[in-house]
C-alpha cells in the first residue's frame, strides 16, 4: 500500500459503502445486481482500473485492482460480477487485436457493456478440450452453435467471451475465443438465473446458441485456434483474484469472531477467555497472516509481469481451501448464531464453496502444480 492507494481505497469504500451493501438483500431475491450500478461504477473508473487511460482504463496496476476486490469482499458482496468483466477486459487487452481494444475496452470501462466469459459446458467444466459448442465460418461471419452454463453475468452481459471449437478436427489447436454481443443476436438466448447455494445475487445463468452470430472481426486476436494459449495465457489472472478475495474473507471472518467472542458469554465468562477459542483464533490469525503475506507477493508478480500458471494454482487452490476452513471454524465458534443467514458469517459460509470450484477445481491446480514437478 502507498499513500495514492490508500487514498484511493478511501474512495472504493464509500463507492461500496453507499451502492453495494444497502442493496445485497434485494440482490439476493432478484438474483442479480441493478444494472445501473455498473454504470456508477465505471463512472468512478472502478470497472477497469488497470486498464491503460488510452483505452479508457483508469491507468493503474494490479495493486489499484486488488484493492477494489478487497474492499468489494470486505463487505461481503458475491453479487457484483466485477471480477468477470475484469477477466474479460484482460483477455482483451493482451490478446485482442488494436481494434478489438479499441472497440471493446472503452465501452466495458464505461459501464455501457457488461462483461461475460462462457467457458462451461453441461458436459465440459475444467476440461476445457471437452467443449461441444461451435462456430462456424461462413461468407458473413460465424454461426455459433451450443450451449454454456454456470455463466457468471450471464444475465446482464452485454458482450460474451465464448469459448468455441472452430476446427473440431484440430483438438486444442481447434479451439477459439469468440466476442459475442447479446443485443439484436436473435440466435442468443439467455436461459434461466440458476439457484445456487449461495452467491445468490450474482446473475449465473445457462446461455443457449442457436445460429448466434459473430462477425469475422470478432475472433479474438484475429485469428483462429488460439483460444486454448489465449486461455493458458489468462487464467492466472483469474485464478489470482480468486486467492485474492478468500484472503479478504478470511480476514473478515476472522474479525467478526473476534467481535463476536469477545461479547458472547458462555458459562460466566466470554468465549474469548475460553483456552479452546483463544487456540483456534491463534491458529486462524496464523494462517490469515501467511496467506496475506502469499496474496501480496502475487499481487507483486502480477505488476511485474512475471505471475505463471504454477503459483497462480498455488494461490487458488490453498487460500480458498483455506477460507472454507476458516469460516467452517468461525461458524462453530457463533453457535446456533452462526447458522442464522441474519449474521454475515453464515452468508460467508455459503458463499465461500465455490471458491473451490471454478476458476479451475482446485484438483485442477493441483494437477498443474505437479507437472511442474
Amino acid at each position: 500500500m502507498t499513500p495514492e492507494l490508500e487514498t484511493f481505497r478511501d474512495a472504493v469504500h464509500r463507492f461500496v459503502a453507499h451502492e453495494v451493501t444497502p442493496h445485497q438483500d434485494r440482490w439476493r431475491k432478484q438474483q442479480h445486481v441493478d444494472r445501473d450500478l455498473w454504470n456508477k461504477a465505471g463512472e468512478l473508473g472502478l470497472l477497469l482500473a488497470d486498464v491503460p487511460e488510452e483505452y479508457g482504463g483508469s491507468g493503474g496496476n494490479f495493486a489499484h485492482q486488488a484493492v477494489v476486490f478487497e474492499e468489494l469482499a470486505w463487505s461481503g458482496d458475491t453479487a457484483f460480477g466485477l471480477h468477470v468483466h475484469a477477466i474479460v477486459a484482460h483477455y482483451l487487452l493482451n490478446q485482442g487485436t488494436e481494434e478489438q481494444k479499441r472497440k471493446y475496452l472503452p465501452r466495458l470501462a464505461s459501464g455501457e457493456m457488461v462483461a461475460a466469459i462462457a467457458m462451461s459446458e453441461p458436459g465440459a467444466g475444467s476440461d476445457l478440450k471437452s467443449i461441444r459448442t461451435s462456430a462456424v465460418r461462413g461468407s458473413g461471419g460465424y454461426l455459433l452453435n451450443g450451449s454454456k452454463t454456470f455463466i457468471s453475468n450471464g444475465y446482464l452481459a452485454d458482450l460474451i467471451l465464448v469459448v468455441a471449437k472452430t476446427d473440431p478436427r484440430a483438438g486444442a489447436s481447434g479451439v477459439s475465443l469468440m466476442l459475442l454481443e447479446t443485443h439484436d443476436n436473435p440466435g442468443f438466448r439467455v436461459g434461466r438465473i440458476l439457484e445456487k447455494v449461495g452467491q445468490k445475487g450474482q446473475d449465473t445463468c445457462e446461455l443457449f446458441f442457436d445460429d448466434a452470430h459473430v462477425p469475422l472481426e470478432n475472433v479474438l486476436g484475429g485469428v483462429e485456434g488460439q483460444g486454448f494459449a489465449q486461455l493458458m495465457t489468462e487464467l492466472p489472472y483469474e485464478r489470482t483474484l480468486v486467492g485474492l478475495a478468500a484472503v479478504a474473507c478470511i480476514e473478515r471472518a476472522l474479525q467478526l469472531t473476534i467481535e463476536h467472542t469477545k461479547t458472547r458469554k458462555a458459562f460466566g465468562q466470554a468465549l474469548i477467555e475460553m483456552q479452546n477459542t483463544r487456540f483456534v483464533l491463534a491458529e486462524i490469525k496464523t494462517e490469515a497472516t501467511i496467506a496475506r503475506v502469499f496474496i501480496d507477493r502475487c499481487i507483486e508478480d502480477v505488476i511485474a509481469g512475471r505471475m505463471d500458471a504454477v503459483q497462480a494454482s498455488m494461490a487458488k487452490y490453498w487460500i480458498s481451501d483455506l477460507q472454507c476452513k476458516v469460516v467452517d471454524q468461525c461458524v462453530q465458534l457463533f453457535g446456533g448464531y452462526g447458522y442464522m443467514l441474519e449474521y454475515p458469517i453464515a452468508q460467508m459460509y455459503v458463499d465461500a464453496r465455490v471458491q473451490r470450484i471454478y476458476g479451475g477445481a482446485n484438483e485442477i491446480m493441483k494437477e498443474i502444480i505437479a507437472r511442474s514437478l
